[in-house]
């Protein structure tokens, strides 16, 4: 199988890059991109597949897609390092830290 993957992954990366690939090889993903900023640094940016069904238009850096629920996840995370730095009560109610909550 020819390589789909495009972009790069930095120096310490290699990981994210087999692991993008893997989606491809193993999981017969379709089509995605990975971007990873540390530092303000763009460290890593993938992109591969395809983004038809049928496997002949193929990704490109600037494929644009639909994302749905990705706030879930990034807010859970946050609010689990907020709770660890003790910021707040798993017990207390959501009007004690923002009281229009409660309007």
């Amino acid at each position: 199988m020819a390589d789909v993957v495009d972009g790069f992954a930095g120096e310490g990366y290699g990981a994210v890059a087999d692991a993008f690939r893997q989606n491809f090889t193993d999981r017969k993903e379709l089509g995605a991109a990975c971007a990873v900023m540390r530092n303000g640094e763009l460290v890593v940016d993938l992109w591969g597949g395809h983004r038809d069904k049928k496997r002949t238009q193929p990704w490109r850096a600037d494929t644009l897609v639909t994302v749905w629920s990705t706030t879930k996840g990034m807010s859970a995370t946050a609010m689990a390092v907020a709770h660890s730095r003790g910021l707040f009560a798993l017990d207390t109610p959501v009007a004690d830290y923002w009281p229009e909550f409660a309007q």
